[in-house]
């Protein structure tokens, strides 16, 4: 920092790659990335599903078991392949999967977040040392407290020693998609200040 920035705070740009929920890349998806992104940060945003949204979550999931969960994970491997090793890597609910295998498996990775899923680390191998996380969900979302994701994210608190988890009060699954019902906007500015933390914007720090 020069002497003509005194007054200013350095600013960390991060670079992340995002990945959507089983309802698809929807608006409310694209407005979080773009949250992100007036903060500095580049986001990548592939579309595991080829252009199309589901109005439901089960909806989405009957179109995600079409798919096969290796062929979702594959579209996110290549979606990183010809991106720097450097990055954070975001998910949303399925898109958990991919950016927690890539946060585990890809060398470089600079940390995960994994928003409202969480699978055992050993699925992938271990969680890498040194490497920052946060796991954010409701406390009583029947979907993150009821299918094992909520004792998998404390297993990695407990693995890792650099990561954290992160209840919010509710019962919502997708609380940060702005173009659902099921959105939360306290619980959305709060999880947003966290991971911008994360990602280096001093802006956001200590919120």
């Amino acid at each position: 920092m020069t002497g003509d920035d005194a007054g200013d705070e350095e600013v960390t740009v991060a670079e992340v790659l995002l990945f959507h929920h089983a309802q698809g890349l929807t608006p409310g998806i694209t407005a979080f990335a773009e949250r992100l992104r007036d903060a500095g940060h580049t986001v990548h945003l592939p579309d595991l599903f080829d252009g199309r949204t589901f109005d439901t979550l089960d909806a989405g999931m009957a179109h995600v078991e079409g798919l096969g969960f290796g062929e979702v994970l594959e579209r996110g491997t290549r979606a990183a392949g010809p991106l720097p090793a450097e990055l954070f890597y975001l998910g949303f609910s399925l898109g958990v999967l991919p950016a927690q295998k890539l946060a585990q498996t890809r060398p470089g990775a600079q940390g995960a977040v994994l928003c409202y899923s969480c699978v055992p680390s050993s699925e992938f191998g271990g969680w890498p040392a040194g490497v920052p996380a946060q796991v954010h969900g409701m406390d009583h979302d029947p979907v993150f407290v009821g299918e094992g994701d909520l004792e998998a994210a404390r297993a990695l608190v407990a693995e890792s020693g650099t990561a954290e988890l992160f209840l919010y009060p509710g019962d919502q699954h997708y609380f940060a998609d702005s173009s659902l019902p099921s959105y939360d906007p306290a619980a959305t500015e709060l999880m947003t200040a966290r991971i911008l933390e994360l990602l280096g914007h001093p802006l956001m720090t200590g919120a």
